[in-house]
């Protein structure tokens, strides 16, 4: 592609044959053009609407835009202009040529009628060195991308140029931003080999845990060898029974590290900080609103002064006291605080929180003990067989729910028991029912349940509490929060259920906790209940929900510290969506990426239709049958029964859908991807304007209330471009979110917006796995939670590269459902050619498709964190009370557990297995 001029202006040039194909044309891809110097031949033409800083410049819709074209005839010869004329406009006629400057948006009615426009001029000659100025202009009717073919014929050779114009509107242009984008060079990293501690954050009423975790400090040896891109040799081996601690060990060595470079990545270079009364010092920190860095109460930063004099250059460690929207306040030793002054400039790097790290190195070293019956069900000979009967709460269960409830009531332990739950097959009924039948039927019976995210597990309490008349006492059920969630985040409802002072969330005491019979918790807040002394087997069920959604040693966090063989042990979830939020590509790639569930349907009893092991919810209660009908046969074999009755809405006029009986709308749209500042977060203001007229109308003529709309898009910036524009006007409590964010939640109304509109930057986002491309199970857990409507705004030149969305594009065309800039024609691939009921090779899914740019919105397992207190110092407990609350007569010790001898509690020394972890962790 040439360059010529200033302003960082891009023009493009492509010799065409006789029969030239106009097709998609990427500003942004250089293989759309043919590159050549502008000064070669006879004739020079310059391009019109050059591009500035790579984007095309901006028209608003109904207003003119015009620019030149000169051509120059450079030698001493006249030469012949046959003709020129606009080849190809998109959209059609959009453009005009025109000897004469067309008339402003503001000129006379005679200037107007004066004026002459054309899609041909007629032929002339130029002499030599004649230059002939011409125009092209544009007056859109509607946003996008609008592009122009133009071409010249002169007497020897035809040549063409090619215009690109970005058409706003007022909303799509409040969201433009003049900020070109520049990536950050790779931030300084300071060392801090020594420093000086700072006071820590006080808690109110701290208490001591019985059970203390241990530091697991990551070996030099392993370090240094991960650091250097080794693989350890365990990793190389594979995951086997005799390995269980060591393998996932590793694993998580390699996600802490990237973990601790990406926190590291966030330092600052000559920052300054502001007193905040006698005791704090604050630091704005870029990006703090967004969770970049995700910071709360109680970690800690290192700062030292930016001076070139090597003795004023001690760090100093100060402890995060207070956190608000961009700031947070410092507390640092005494003699930091009197040294400072207005205007000081400090280097200050962040430290990575390792608490829910160390938790999940105990929870694998801690599952080894657990043998072959749990960790790998295929190498027990013995298979299972369940009977029970029972009398349903819900009388709405269809046969798979109540198949499922009978199961698990007839279980005995090891295995565990999987539900199967595809999107909308009522998982959630089906575990609130298997919860209530214990709870009513089992007197002994004590459940713990564990969602992936605070969310889930307020949402299984939601509906614990719907179901009205099932007699659950207020006393008997608690909702165990970390201390770092905020106590405004939990709905007031709910906090009766909550132990907190304060208004900090606290881990009640062991006497409190024994008197439960169902406590609901998150997988990494489940380890309070360790750490508060419960003993293994206290808990006579535990149910993991979401449980695709958790890595394995954080699945382990519930089983491995609570869990003996006769504990009946439930997995709830879908192999097919988001799998666990893992940082390390490499960790991810060599087994932390597949859950445990995933892993289980890698062995023969859960692979197949044994209904003693696993059973899958097959009727869909959500989805409209025309948004269920692709997602069925591309992930679940076309086994998904649609059976919602009222799938006719009065919505379907308002919105003036094609085809009322298929209410998947797809709105083709050429828009610009962008970044802006050093954010290297993508947005698509054109897509934007489009999502927001969207909801203006669903909301002028339906009956729709903000919750009833949800707008999924993959990238952090075109969700914060949305809020903006939504927040203008007056409908801030409307959802936008990630992928992420949305799974296990439905409305009546999704809206996708794709982002992406050019080629150029496909190849990186399929490597990253950003995005929706690439991604099967972010693709299906997009299209599954529309209830009554699913639209879908975006490029079909760029979604079609993708086999899943290409099929949906066809999906919606092949059903008179598709609106918008003409559609690509079908390639020559055999994704193409309809869905299939088996998974595409192209398509094949992985267990590297969950990692997105908004990933961080997620309520993630590394936000859900409470510090434990390292003190030696431990509660004391009367013993006796577990003993007469707790649901087994168990001996104080098992071959299940750790080494629970509570006549030795000042050793601190936990042995797993052929493991003996010393109070520093295992060095």
């Amino acid at each position: 592609m040439s360059t010529f001029g200033e302003n960082d202006c891009e023009d493009q040039y492509s010799e065409i044959g006789e029969k030239p194909e106009i097709g998609f044309m990427d500003f942004e891809d250089d293989k759309s053009f043919h590159n050549f110097d502008p000064l070669e031949g006879p004739v020079v033409i310059t391009a019109p609407f050059p591009l500035v800083h790579g984007k095309p410049q901006s028209v608003l819709i109904g207003e003119t835009s015009a620019a030149s074209i000169d051509i120059r005839n450079t030698t001493s010869d006249p030469v012949v202009l046959w003709s020129i004329r606009i080849f190809s406009s998109n959209p059609e006629d959009s453009f005009v040529l025109s000897m004469m400057k067309p008339p402003s948006d503001n000129a006379t009615e005679e200037e107007r009628q004066n004026f002459v426009g054309d899609y041909n001029l007629e032929d002339r000659v130029l002499q030599p060195g004649q230059t002939l100025k011409v125009w092209l202009s544009c007056k859109p009717k509607e946003i996008g991308l609008h592009s122009s073919v133009i071409h010249f014929d002169l007497q020897d050779e035809k040549i063409e140029r090619v215009a690109f114009l970005i058409a706003d509107d007022n909303i799509s242009r409040d969201l433009f931003s003049n900020k070109p984008y520049k990536a950050n060079s790779r931030r300084k990293m300071f060392e801090h080999t020594q420093y000086v501690a700072g006071p820590r954050p006080s808690r109110p009423n701290s208490q001591m845990y019985r059970y203390i975790l241990p530091q697991f400090n990551i070996p030099r040896d392993l370090r240094e060898m991960i650091e250097n891109k080794q693989v350890p040799d365990v990793i190389i081996e594979g995951l086997n029974d005799g390995n269980y601690a060591k393998f996932f060990s590793a694993l998580l060595v390699m996600e802490e590290i990237n973990l601790e470079q990406e926190m590291r990545g966030y330092d600052m270079v000559g920052a300054t900080m502001k007193r905040k009364g006698n005791y704090f010092l604050c630091l704005e920190v870029p990006g703090l609103a967004e969770k970049r860095p995700s910071l709360v109460s109680g970690d800690h930063v290192l700062a030292q002064l930016a001076t070139d004099d090597a003795h004023d250059r001690q760090s100093y460690q100060g402890f995060i006291h207070r956190v608000e929207a961009d700031e947070i306040y410092l507390r640092f030793d005494n003699v930091f605080h009197h040294r400072h002054q207005e205007g000081d400039i400090y280097n200050v790097s962040f430290t990575y929180n390792r608490v829910c790290m160390r938790r999940l190195y105990q929870a694998a070293h801690a599952a080894e003990s657990l043998g072959a019956e749990l960790l790998f069900p295929a190498q027990t000979p013995q298979r299972r067989a369940i009977k029970r009967s029972f009398q349903p709460i819900n009388p709405n269960l269809n046969r798979e729910q109540a198949c499922a409830v009978e199961m698990i009531l007839g279980c005995k332990g090891f295995p565990p028991y999987v539900i199967y739950g595809p999107p909308g097959t009522g998982k959630t009924v089906t575990l609130v029912e298997t919860i209530l039948q214990l709870y009513k039927t089992q007197k002994r019976a004590r459940i713990v349940v564990c969602a992936s995210s605070n969310s889930a597990a307020d949402h299984i309490l939601e509906k614990l509490l719907d179901r009205d008349g099932t007699g659950v006492r207020t006393n008997e059920m608690f909702r165990l929060n970390a201390t770092s969630r905020a106590y405004e985040d939990v709905k007031p409802d709910f906090l009766r259920f909550c132990f907190f002072d304060e208004m900090v969330f606290k881990c009640p005491p062991l006497r409190a906790l024994l008197k439960y019979k169902i406590i609901i918790s998150t997988y990494m807040s489940a380890s309070l209940l360790y750490t508060e002394g419960i003993r293994r087997g206290h808990f006579s069920h535990i149910i993991l929900d979401e449980a695709g959604q958790a890595s394995e040693p954080e699945a382990m966090i519930p089983i491995s510290n609570l869990s003996i063989k006769d504990t009946v042990i439930v997995l709830a979830g879908d192999p097919k969506q988001l799998g666990p939020v893992i940082y390390s590509r490499q960790a991810e790639n060599y087994g932390l990426g597949k859950s445990f569930l995933d892993r289980l349907f890698e062995h023969k009893y859960y692979g197949g239709t044994d209904e003693n092991y696993v059973i899958k919810l097959v009727r869909n209660y959500r989805c409209h049958p025309a948004i269920l009908d692709l997602p069925s046969r591309l992930f679940y074999n076309g086994e998904l029964i649609a059976s919602r009755e009222d799938t006719i809405s009065t919505m379907y006029d308002y919105m003036d859908l094609p085809n009322k009986s298929f209410p998947v709308l797809f709105i083709g749209i050429q828009g610009c991807d962008e970044r802006e500042g050093s954010n290297p977060s993508w947005f698509n203001r054109i897509e934007a304007s489009k999502v927001v007229e969207i909801i203006r109308k669903l909301r002028r003529n339906t009956d729709l209330c903000e919750d009833d709309i949800g707008v999924i898009t993959p990238y952090r910036q075109q969700v914060l471009k949305l809020k903006k524009a939504l927040e203008s006007l007056e409908m801030p409590e409307l959802q936008v979110g990630s992928v992420e964010q949305f799974q296990g939640q439905e409305r009546e109304v999704i809206i996708i917006s794709t982002v992406r509109s050019t080629i150029k930057h496909n190849e990186f986002d399929r490597v990253h796995q950003l995005g929706f491309l690439s991604n099967p199970r972010r693709f299906n857990v997009a299209i599954t939670r529309a209830k009554s409507l699913l639209i879908i705004v975006g490029n079909p030149h760029i979604i079609t590269k993708d086999c899943n969305w290409d099929k949906i594009l066809r999906h919606c065309a092949d059903n008179g459902s598709y609106q918008g800039c003409p559609l690509p024609p079908p390639e020559a691939n055999d994704h193409i050619n309809g869905a299939s009921s088996e998974h595409d090779s192209k398509c094949e899914d992985s267990q590297n498709d969950h990692i997105n740019d908004a990933s961080s919105e997620h309520d993630s397992k590394y936000e859900d964190s409470q510090p434990y207190n390292d003190n030696d110092a431990k509660l004391a407990e009367d013993e006796t009370a577990q003993q007469e609350v707790g649901w087994s007569d168990l001996p104080s010790s098992n071959n299940y557990g750790s080494n629970w001898n509570d006549d030795l509690p000042k050793t601190n020394v936990v042995t797993w297995g052929d493991f003996v972890i010393e109070p520093t962790g295992w060095d």
